[in-house]
């Protein structure tokens, strides 16, 4: 069925290109769409792409200032495939912009509506597409779609379903913008969908475009790899870094034999076992391999090998927990290129080139989720732990995280880091270890566990105990949250709004849990290894409980944080915390070479990506508390997403064909060369 279904909607899409205008603002009826809030507008000239008028837009300086495109009567847009429209950007600095699609008067940004966003560069002008539903990236198993030549996907965000029948409206808008903003926006219309047949070719490259550094025969392997190797002898390393990649030419401090931290002239570092000053700036998931489903979209691949063919060794199969596909064929284009590469024994030759490209790049350190061969690299390197196990769970939204109070859930914990962490108790190299990513830290969590029932959640018990002794009564209780509960084997989340005692209860139920659960890690990872840091959980949310006890257990506090940087006047906090942080993930994306989605955070162009990736390594540099940040990627991700969750985004340091972006690698080299005096 589920065959049937996709094939369905790529036949769906298999159009050409057609469009229907539906304002270009050359008249009085044109214009009768145009409602602004918080903005002012003009028609003007410049920047008309169809006719000769386009309108001028100022976003006022407000929370969300947005001009809408509102129709007498809701628009049935179910034959389109999505909105187009061209946006020049007049200022002398980039603009960030949105676009929202309601089925439903009643949108609030969650409910009846999704939302897609952009960026231009000064004095860009660019044709962006918002991408309807259902025709969306989902419903393919990828994240981003690709877009007609010469436009750029706003993407579509969000967990609505819109009902195309019935679109009331859309806006431009800007969040925040902190200035009044100037966009010219012309020839607003509707248009089909790009066909998805035939979008990938042999190497695992879109089809619909060309670029630089595209491949289009097996030989020009070979002839990237000389000129590489050539590049990488003529800049073997950075210079001033010791053997473990510290601060050669700066202070010494008392050697020792493993990684640790330490407070110098008020700002933190990490230290190497020779004594120098260490920042770490490494690279995640340096591995070989990213397979992408086959099943069901067979027909999106214009070259696939045949089952006799050497190359058909990187077929294989998967399973997902969403998606069109949940259990299918699957292909690695990134292992058969390199096979074609470096031969069918492309490992050792791999795995060489991938530190000598570390090294000459200026990093320093082996990040998450890399390569277990590399650790004997002779580079440092960081451990990552996950587990599983019958313990018991708590949902949190569409995930969750185990109960840090069910002995069960500790067990599993150290079964692993026996696996994962003990092993590397001795090694000089390793820097620290990392348990757990992203876990669903929220406000939330307390009512959640309030919510569950106390035979079959420890963590509830313990919670139900904190608060009899903090109450004794639960009449005492229901006075202070307004609540009727017969006796404490009865309680549950207080009803909102709370009461004025309530959330801080729940706050301190918050604190507790999270005590709990860093405090337990901690246990187990010293228990496995007394010797290294212990570097959290990679927290993406910051709640002021949680991170507070982060920093009471962690040695390295450690985030995920993707953003243009990290703007000091809102991380002062860490000062009051006294511990070192760290940044697990950071990235940005564009969409100039073929790739069909920014990830977290968007560029322009490849130009701009390594302009925001050096901007953001030095905001980093300058805050005192930080003492290292990771890239994520090395590699982009496959052009029709990895088969975990459609993910497809332009974040590598290196093409699916094995190729350097150039402009990455010149932005490395010039940042880390002054990596340590900009410290």
């Amino acid at each position: 069925m589920e065959k049937l279904i996709l094939g369905a909607l790529l036949a769906a899409c298999a159009l050409a290109q057609q469009t229907e205008p539906l304002t270009s603002f050359e008249n009085e009826e044109q214009m009768a769409l145009v409602v602004p809030r918080d903005t002012r507008y003009e028609v003007v000239s410049e920047g008309a792409t169809d006719g000769e008028r386009a309108l001028r837009i100022t976003f006022g300086k407000v929370q969300w200032p947005a001009l809408f495109f509102r129709p007498a009567a809701a628009w049935d847009l179910r034959t389109w495939g999505e909105i187009a429209l061209d946006i020049t950007n007049p200022e002398e600095e980039q603009a960030s912009f949105s676009v929202r699609v309601d089925d439903d008067t009643r949108a609030n940004g969650t409910l009846y509506c999704r939302t897609g966003s952009g960026t231009l560069a000064p004095g860009e002008s660019r044709t962006f597409s918002f991408p309807l539903s259902p025709r969306s990236a989902a419903d393919f198993g990828m994240k981003g779609l690709p877009t007609w030549e010469g436009t750029r996907s706003l993407g579509s965000n969000g967990s609505w379903t819109l009902d195309l029948s019935h679109i009331v409206q859309f806006q431009i808008f800007m969040n925040s913008p902190g200035r009044e903003r100037t966009l010219i926006v012309d020839n607003v219309r509707f248009r089909e969908a790009r066909p998805l047949e035939e979008i990938v070719d042999q190497y695992g490259q879109y089809t619909g475009a060309e670029w630089p550094g595209k491949l289009h025969e097996d030989e020009e392997f070979a002839q990237r790899f000389d000129a590489e190797v050539e590049d990488l002898i003529a800049h073997r390393e950075v210079e001033g870094r010791d053997v473990f990649g510290g601060w050669s030419s700066g202070p010494r401090l008392e050697a020792g034999n493993f990684f640790r931290t330490e407070k110098v002239d008020g700002k933190w570092w990490l230290v190497t076992p020779d004594g120098t000053l260490f920042f770490s700036s490494g690279v995640d998931g340096v591995r070989p391999g990213a397979a992408t489903f086959v099943t069901s979209r067979e027909a999106m691949f214009s070259r696939l090998p045949a089952q006799n063919d050497p190359l058909a060794a990187y077929y294989g199969r998967a399973t997902a927990s969403q998606g069109p596909v949940r259990n299918g064929v699957t292909y690695d284009f990134h292992l058969a290129n390199l096979d074609r590469k470096y031969g069918a024994d492309w490992k050792p030759a791999w795995r060489w080139i991938s530190m000598e490209r570390l090294r000459s790049w200026g990093f320093n350190t082996v990040a998450n989720w890399s390569d277990a061969s590399l650790a004997t690299g002779g580079m440092a390197y960081v451990t990552t732990t996950h587990y599983g196990g019958g313990y018991a769970w708590i949902a949190l939204g569409s995930s969750g995280m185990g109960d840090p109070f069910d002995p069960r859930w500790e067990a599993a914990v150290r079964a692993q880091a026996a696996k994962t962490i003990a092993p590397a108790a001795w090694d000089p190299w390793v820097v620290g270890h990392f348990v757990d990513n992203e876990l669903p830290w929220s406000s939330n969590v307390a009512a959640t566990v309030l919510g569950l029932k106390a035979e079959n959640s420890p963590a509830k018990a313990a919670f139900t105990a904190a608060l009899v002794e903090k109450y004794g009564e639960v009449s005492a209780l229901n006075q202070a949250w307004g609540t009727e509960f017969e006796n404490w084997a009865a309680l549950g989340a207080p009803k909102t709004p709370y009461s004025a005692a309530a959330p801080q209860d729940l706050s301190d139920l918050l604190r507790l849990f999270a005590r709990r659960y860093y405090s337990k890690v901690r246990k187990v990872v010293k228990e496995a290894d007394p010797n290294h840091l212990y570097l959290g959980s990679r927290i993406n949310v910051y709640v002021n409980e949680v991170v507070e006890a982060a920093a009471e257990y962690c040695d390295v506090v450690s985030f995920n944080l993707y953003r243009r940087g990290i703007d000091a006047a809102q991380w002062t906090h860490l000062a009051g915390l006294d511990k070192p942080a760290i940044i697990g993930e950071f990235h940005f994306g564009a969409l100039d070479r073929g790739m069909f989605h920014t990830g977290l955070q968007a560029a322009a162009n490849q130009e701009q990506r390594a302009e925001f990736f050096q901007g953001y390594l030095e905001s980093v540099l300058a805050h005192p508390s930080f003492v290292g940040a990771h890239w994520f990627l090395l590699y982009d991700q496959p052009l029709t997403g990895r088969t975990l969750d459609g993910e497809n985004y332009n974040i590598g340091f290196l093409t699916v064909t094995d190729t350097p972006y150039p402009e990455m690698v010149r932005a490395a080299r010039a940042i880390h060369g002054a990596m340590y005096e900009k410290r």
